[in-house]
This record gives structure tokens, sequence and C-alpha cells, in this order.
């Protein structure tokens, strides 16, 4: 019988439908609706010039739809009609929207094309958040 190693969880996946601002460690599977390159630029770092890429991905499961904001290497593995898991994601707040990103900490892996279809009528990134600042008496 094959021991699992401590400390390892199996992931708890979560749908899109789920997210919440100010969160993090969240696993999702999502299809890669359209990408579109919002930033290529380079930085003049020493002696070699770094290309900075971001791309705005909107990715969705069959409960909506959220932008996913791709970093450099991230930028060619979201390419539309892609099926990625994004572990470890986080909520970035975006002009008071939510955008899921993936930094450092989190991995991003194509795999096999989902079954599910999206739901493309509830973005999530469309919702606008106010940050208000509860008193509690």
């Amino acid at each position: 019988m094959a021991e699992s190693k401590p400390g390892l969880r199996k992931p708890v996946f979560t749908k899109i439908d789920q997210l919440r601002p100010g969160t993090n460690g969240h696993t999702l599977t999502v299809k890669v609706v359209e990408s579109k390159m919002v930033v290529q630029k380079g930085r003049p770092d020493g002696p070699h010039v770094r290309q900075m890429r971001i791309a705005e991905c909107l990715v969705g499961d069959e409960t909506g739809t959220i932008i996913f904001t791709a970093r450099n290497e991230q930028v060619e593995l979201l390419k539309t009609g892609a099926t990625v898991i994004l572990r470890n994601a986080k909520i970035d707040m975006f002009k008071g929207s939510m955008r899921l990103a993936v930094d450092k900490w989190g991995r991003v892996e194509v795999t096999d094309p989902a079954e599910f279809t999206v739901k493309e009528d509830n973005n999530l990134s469309l919702v606008e958040y106010e940050l208000v600042n509860v008193v509690e008496d």
C-alpha cells in the first residue's frame, strides 16, 4: 500500500462563482475563453533586456468567468481554448473588480481538455466592489 506523504493534502477545487475579493489559495480548473496581450515591454536589466509580458485572459468554468492576469511564461500556457489548472491562485483587485492571478507561490499547469461548457454570462470581473469600512458598535 502506497503511503501518502504527510502535509500533502488533495487540493480542494474551487469554482469560479465561489471566488471572493481578498481570498487566496484557490485551485481551479478553467478553460481559456480568450487571451489578449496588454503589456509587452523590455526592461534594460544589466547586459540583457528582460521582457515583461502580461496578458489578460478570460477564463471560466461551468459557473462563470473571471479575468486571469497571466505574466511572462504563463502567457504561453493560457492560449485560447486551453484547459489549465491554476494552483494556489489569488484574487487581486484592479479598479474595484476581481482579477485572478498566480504568483511565484502558485503554479499554472496545462491539462486535458475539460468536459464542461463555460458559463459566459456570469463574468465576476464585471462586478464592481466598493471598499467600505464597517464600523461596529
